[in-house]
């Protein structure tokens, strides 16, 4: 009963601190705050009409304007109903097209006394649909694990303020982004697993073989990166980062950077189902001695890492399965395929993570061993 009652207080004094560094991180500024948009504000708004003449049709393609009329529903200008422009690059990924009806996202310019003068049509109003879609994933997530469904809500939504305040701004201060990346998963890693696990030896035994596959997996990513002699700029929207002033970005460190940070979800899952695995092995089994503790470890993990690797393949591949296709559809040989920069990077990315994947079960098994006492004899 003692150690219940002091098991819950650990877990409520890191819940504690785990709250406190959430509002820390949701007030600290990120330094980017600037608004470029100094006579603009956005707002949501109702399309009432639509002027389709200005669009140009070239096949699947639609470049021109397209003239709206728009009726404010958010924001100081609610209520104004005034024409907007919508315009068209011919990009099928970027433009969209309007109709009565729709809900838009708008960035309403003003003059210098504040009046509105021009609407631009930004997008389709998407935010509350996706805060339902939140909604609905909290109330499943809650209702399947109960107080740990809690937990693990807690720790994703960490996970992104670390990204976006910690992550994202010291990375376009020019901090070095391989170490950010590194040192962001370290910190994801210290918070993420204790809050999911509780404050115990399993989670620190989780931690341990978690912490330790990561940096072989940091050491892997760089090599293997220079090895094949990958550029940064394969990653989505990399050069845009650099026409925008950001010159100084190590665009190849924030790749092996990524290739680590990536990987990182998989390695703790695996890294606590092993560690837990051995707990209940150990606390259920009077006579086990190390080696059959270790070996039951083991045997948890390979029946981990095969789903584990298939996952991160399967997921890589979804993100370039247009662009194999396109080297299928336009005949491309395969020995050109398997040298492009793009391809290269996601074998790079899949056979980095899967190391990583592979190294976490016996070393979380070792930390194992230490943490928990053999009770054999």
């Amino acid at each position: 009963m003692g150690n219940i009652l002091k098991n819950r207080h650990k877990d409520t004094a890191f819940i504690a601190a785990f709250i406190i560094a959430s509002l820390v991180l949701i007030i600290i500024p990120t330094g980017f705050e600037r608004d470029i948009y100094i006579n603009a504000t956005g707002a949501k708004a109702e399309i009432l009409s639509c002027d389709d003449r200005g669009i140009i049709q070239t096949g699947l393609f639609r470049t021109g304007d397209q003239r709206c009329s728009v009726r404010i529903l958010s924001g100081e200008h609610e209520g104004l109903e005034m024409d907007g422009i919508n315009l068209l690059s011919g990009s099928l990924k970027e433009d969209k097209v309007f109709v009565p009806g729709d809900i838009a996202w708008v960035l309403i310019e003003r003059d210098e006394s504040g009046t509105p003068i021009f609407i631009n049509l930004i997008d389709y109003y998407r935010i509350g649909i996706e805060w339902i879609l939140v909604g609905i994933f909290a109330i499943v997530l809650i209702l399947f694990a109960g107080i740990r469904g809690i937990r693990m809500i807690l720790s994703f939504i960490f996970a992104f303020l670390m990204i976006w305040k910690l992550l994202i701004p010291s990375i376009l201060k020019g901090m070095n982004p391989l170490f950010m990346c590194a040192f962001s998963l370290l910190l994801m890693t210290l918070v993420t697993l204790p809050m999911v696990s509780g404050v115990n030896r399993r989670s620190l035994a989780a931690i341990l073989g978690s912490l330790l596959s990561m940096f072989m997996t940091v050491g892997l990513s760089v090599f293997t990166t220079w090895l094949l002699r990958i550029h940064g700029s394969v990653l989505e929207q990399s050069e845009a980062l650099l026409y925008c002033g950001f010159i100084h970005l190590d665009l190849t460190s924030l790749f092996s950077g990524v290739v680590c940070l990536s990987a990182g979800g998989a390695v703790m899952d695996l890294s606590i189902d092993v560690s837990a695995a051995m707990w209940e092995v150990r606390e259920h089994s009077e006579g086990i001695g190390s080696r059959e503790l270790f070996q039951s470890a083991m045997e948890v993990g390979r029946a981990g890492v095969g789903t584990q690797i298939t996952t991160l393949l399967l997921a890589y591949m979804g993100s370039f399965l247009t662009l194999m296709m396109v080297y299928m559809a336009q005949a491309t040989p395969v020995m050109n395929l398997f040298t492009s920069k793009a391809i290269a990077a996601e074998i790079l990315q899949t056979l980095v993570g899967a190391a990583g994947i592979v190294m976490v079960t016996p070393l979380t098994a070792l930390m194992g061993l230490l943490l928990f006492p053999s009770r054999k004899g």
